[in-house]
């Protein structure tokens, strides 16, 4: 059909890339130049706005939410371990997790910034794993900084029982 057609190559190659500028414009090149349109106007209207960085009541939500926060990690030092550990046995009771052991006195974090506790429970691994997600949710009872499983055994009378341990470290702001 192209034969019985006098029309020379050189013009069917000048129609066909042209058409095929189009066809890349219409489905790629076209999007392109729009956001570049939008990015443009977005700029403009930035600028006729001013300074967009100082947002007093942004700021003000922030620092209450940062001040939310701290104060859910942050427990008076003095009467720390006896209500925090208070709390903690409790939930550790009704979840029929036993708290084992808790050191005498508690150690400071490299940055003194931070009391760390070291709290000890015996139980089943899901009571424990319960227990792990009540005391990150639960303020007033620190941030949990890590957390060791450790299979131990009890001699109780004539028989050797395995008991599984957690060991908690509770972090606690001054």
């Amino acid at each position: 059909m192209l034969k019985n057609l006098n029309i020379k190559k050189e013009y069917l190659l000048i129609a066909g890339s042209v058409l095929l500028l189009l066809v890349c414009y219409r489905f790629s090149f076209s999007h392109t130049v729009d956001a570049w349109k939008l990015r443009r106007e977005l700029q403009q209207k930035i600028t006729q706005a001013g300074d967009l960085t100082y947002q007093p009541g942004y700021l003000e939500r922030k620092d209450n939410n940062l001040d939310h926060i701290i104060a859910r990690f942050k427990i008076d030092t003095a009467t720390m371990r006896s209500n925090m550990i208070t709390t903690i046995a409790l939930q550790a009771e009704k979840l029929n997790v036993r708290l084992s052991r808790v050191p005498v006195q508690p150690s400071s974090a490299p940055d003194d910034k931070y009391i760390i506790q070291r709290l000890d429970f015996e139980g089943d691994f899901f009571s424990l794993c319960k227990l792990l997600q009540q005391l990150q949710s639960t303020d007033g009872t620190g941030l949990i900084r890590a957390v060791d499983f450790v299979s131990g055994k009890t001699i109780g009378g004539n028989t050797e029982t395995k008991v599984l341990g957690m060991r908690v470290f509770v972090a606690v702001i001054k």
